[in-house]
C-alpha cells in the first residue's frame, strides 16, 4: 500500500512539472515559416445582397443586419470566450448568447517580418490589446493588419470548430459583417467596415457562414499538455485515496 502510495506521489510530481512545461510551450507563435505566407492577404470585403433576419438562441432572438460579405486568413494571437468566468456580462447583463467568441488575428507583414513573436497580446470582451517592447518593434507593426473579431454563430458544427481554434493557428472564417440586436432587452452591437479605424467601435463583427483551421500550431505541445493535465488529476486522486485509507504507519521503539 505504501509503495502504491509512492508511486502515485511521484507521479504526481512529474505530471504537474510537465503539465507546465508544455502549457508555455503549447501558446508559443511559430516562427512564419510555419505559414503559407501567400494566403494571409488583406481581408476580402464586397458589396451584399443578403437581407436582414432573425434567429434565436437560448430562447433569445436576435435580428442580424448584413452590411458586407467578408472572408478573412489570418493567425490567431489571442481570444476570449464569452462563457469564461471572466466575462460574465455577456450572458448575464447582456443576454448574449450569439456572440461566442472574439479572436484577435494578425496577417500580411506583422507575420512575414516576424514582428509577432517579439510581442504580447491579450483580449477582453471588447478590445484586442498589443503590446511591443520598444519603439523599433513598434514601428514594424502594422495596426492596419491586426483586427479583433466578434464573431456570431449558433450551429453546432461551425461553433465546435471556432472554438476549437488556438493561438498560433492559421484560420479563415467567412461571412457577412453586421449589425445585430436583442430586441428584448435593447441590446445592440455595430460593427467596423474598414481596417483603418481604431479605438471603440474599431472591430468587425462577423455573422459567421464558414470557419476553418488551415494550419494547427503546436499540436504535439497541446497533446501532451492534455495528457499531462489528466495524469495530474488521475495520480492526485489516487494519491489522496491511498494516502486516505492506508495503515497508519507506528513509529519504531528503540
Amino acid at each position: 500500500m505504501h509503495f502504491l502510495e509512492s508511486v502515485f506521489k511521484w507521479l504526481f510530481v512529474l505530471s504537474l512539472l510537465g503539465m507546465l512545461i508544455t502549457y508555455i510551450q503549447k501558446d508559443k507563435f511559430p516562427e512564419p515559416g510555419f505559414y503559407n505566407l501567400s494566403l494571409l492577404k488583406e481581408p476580402v470585403q464586397s458589396p451584399t445582397r443578403k437581407q436582414s433576419f432573425e434567429t434565436e438562441v437560448n430562447e433569445q432572438k436576435y435580428t442580424i443586419n448584413p452590411l458586407f460579405n467578408y472572408e478573412l486568413q489570418g493567425v490567431v494571437v489571442s481570444y476570449n470566450d464569452s462563457d469564461s468566468l471572466g466575462d460574465i456580462t455577456h450572458h448575464r447583463r447582456w443576454q448574449d448568447f450569439i456572440n461566442v467568441r472574439d479572436l484577435c488575428v494578425v496577417w500580411g507583414e506583422n507575420i512575414k517580418n516576424g514582428v509577432y513573436l517579439d510581442m504580447d497580446f491579450t483580449n477582453d470582451s471588447w478590445t484586442c490589446w498589443a503590446y511591443w517592447p520598444d519603439s523599433e518593434t513598434h514601428s514594424k507593426f502594422s495596426m492596419n493588419q491586426l483586427s479583433n473579431n466578434h464573431l456570431l454563430a449558433h450551429d453546432y458544427e461551425l461553433k465546435k470548430q471556432l472554438m476549437s481554434a488556438n493561438i498560433g493557428d492559421h484560420i479563415r472564417m467567412k461571412g457577412v459583417l453586421a449589425s445585430y440586436s436583442n430586441p428584448g432587452n435593447g441590446f445592440q452591437r455595430g460593427t467596423s467596415t474598414i481596417r483603418t479605424d481604431t479605438g471603440n467601435g474599431a472591430c468587425e463583427t462577423i455573422y459567421l457562414q464558414e470557419f476553418e483551421i488551415l494550419n494547427k500550431a503546436n499540436k504535439r505541445s497541446r497533446r501532451l499538455y492534455s495528457v499531462t493535465k489528466w495524469l495530474t488529476l488521475f495520480s492526485l486522486l489516487g494519491f489522496i485515496i491511498l494516502f486516505a485509507i492506508s495503515p497508519v504507519r507506528k513509529p519504531i521503539l528503540k
